[in-house]
């Protein structure tokens, strides 16, 4: 056998194999001869066919049997003792020739091929234990508490209906009929009965609630809305339509007085109690805030730490996923790059610097886990499917069954519990100091995101 290394560039390799037609044949006859004793032939007894006839009758399904085993172990061979970490599969190039594979399958022919290949670089670590991180921590204060309570007391407020010809306000709840049309054309989904609505809940499309003040119970408007351009229905998105609708019923609504029987309503002792959750809820929200803070910042100082040149393969790969969910949103919302202040290319260089960070932050969190024997245990990976299914209240077999029988999706689960137990092993290592914050100085960053 002949390896010759025809191209190493970076992380790319290229390597011709020739592989002599005498070996192919002598492994292709040690085949046969393990099947002599296992299959069966008109004409022979068991065992007893002989070789000269099994090459006849199996010689070139084994022969490419041979020839697909051959590449696998050589090409394993090369890797291994190169020490390259493989980012994509190789790539095996064979001839094509009709005559020159026909020769090779009759062992004819040496088997000559290339394979070509792109390789994780070889990854330095950073000393984690001089890594020095700030997490911000803040503390539920009874103003907040307060505040969570009233919110919990108005989804929860009550309606009682207002006096005979009383007007719709904002806030008011009225009971609607209504037809919807396009160009004078009923469509479906566009009608519906004794439908309450609350003004100013946005809870239908823009425009359509707003028309509904000032409308009293038994009155009827034509509604003039436009369907946003994003909207779900391909049909209907950015249409103009109108909606005939009748107002049954307009109710006012009344201001939950909180107190302990109304924490009784919500299946809570009393008032303190129902505190009590509003604050341990608020604290799992706060803490959830500083991890993501804290592991922000971290990733930010593995990125610093660790340059060198990820796989292009990979990160074309990212990019092109990233940038067909964006290209996708753009198109559901209506939206150019000139509405985002941006030019499609100023657009796909960021967008490509950021899968480049992704690409060499997951092979060096990888190679934290690898080094450091950090795995992932099925029970871990069980907890996560549970908790995914619980989320969906009366699909929960629906969710079980869907991971249970599709593995890219269980593997996708797997990554970010695999993350955060790295992240956990380096901020063990890592010189981490608390500083006290206020809930707007912990959720600032992520609202100036939202903002942008």
């Amino acid at each position: 056998m002949q390896i010759t290394e025809t191209l190493a560039e970076g992380l790319k390799h290229e390597f011709q194999i020739s592989v002599p037609a005498s070996d192919l044949d002598a492994k292709a006859d040690a085949r046969l001869v393990d099947l002599k004793g296992k299959v069966r032939i008109n004409g022979f007894r068991p065992g007893k066919v002989p070789v000269s006839h099994l090459k006849k009758v199996y010689g070139r399904s084994v022969m490419a049997e041979t020839i697909d085993q051959t590449i696998r172990d050589t090409n394993s061979q090369i890797f291994t003792e190169r020490g390259f970490r493989l980012a994509t599969e190789p790539k095996v190039t064979m001839p094509t020739e009709e005559k020159a594979v026909e020769d090779i399958l009759n062992g004819k022919s040496d088997l000559t091929y290339t394979v070509a290949i792109e390789v994780v670089p070889a990854i330095q670590l950073a000393d984690f234990k001089g890594f020095t991180v700030e997490k911000p921590v803040a503390e539920v204060t009874d103003a907040e508490v307060d505040e969570a309570v009233k919110r919990i007391a108005d989804q929860n407020r009550t309606f009682a209906p207002k006096g005979e010809g009383a007007k719709a306000e904002t806030g008011d709840r009225v009971t609607i009929s209504f037809k919807g049309s396009i160009d004078g054309t009923p469509f479906d989904g566009g009608t519906g009965e004794d439908m309450p609505v609350v003004i100013g809940s946005n809870s239908f499309i823009p425009g359509f609630e707003d028309q509904l003040i000032g409308i009293a119970a038994g009155e009827t408007r034509t509604l003039k809305v436009d369907f946003p351009k994003n909207y779900g229905a391909e049909t209907l998105a950015g249409k103009a339509a109108e909606f005939e609708t009748s107002a049954s019923l307009v109710e006012a609504a009344h201001d939950t007085v909180i107190n302990d029987e109304f924490a009784k309503t919500l299946g809570l002792e009393s008032l303190d109690k129902l505190k009590e959750a509003a604050r341990e809820r608020l604290a799992a929200e706060f803490a959830g805030a500083t991890r993501q803070r804290v592991k922000r910042v971290l990733l930010d100082k593995l990125d610093e730490t660790h340059r060198f040149e990820a796989p292009p393969s990979l990160v074309t790969e990212e990019f092109e996923q990233m940038w067909n969910s964006i290209k996708a949103e753009m198109e559901a919302g209506g939206k150019t790059f000139a509405d985002e202040n941006t030019t499609e290319e100023a657009a796909r260089e960021e967008y490509h610097k950021i899968a480049d960070r992704r690409v060499r932050l997951g092979l060096v969190l990888s190679e934290i886990g690898e080094k450091n024997k950090i795995t992932v245990t099925d029970d871990e990976v069980s907890r996560a499917v549970i908790e995914r299914a619980r989320s969906m209240p009366g699909r929960e077999k629906e969710v079980w069954d869907f991971y249970r029988n599709n593995a890219n999706a269980l593997a996708q689960l797997r990554a970010p519990i695999y993350e955060d137990k790295v992240v956990d092993f380096i901020l063990e290592l890592a010189n981490v100091t608390e500083k006290k914050v206020t809930r707007e100085e912990l959720y600032k960053d992520d609202e100036e995101k939202s903002a942008a």
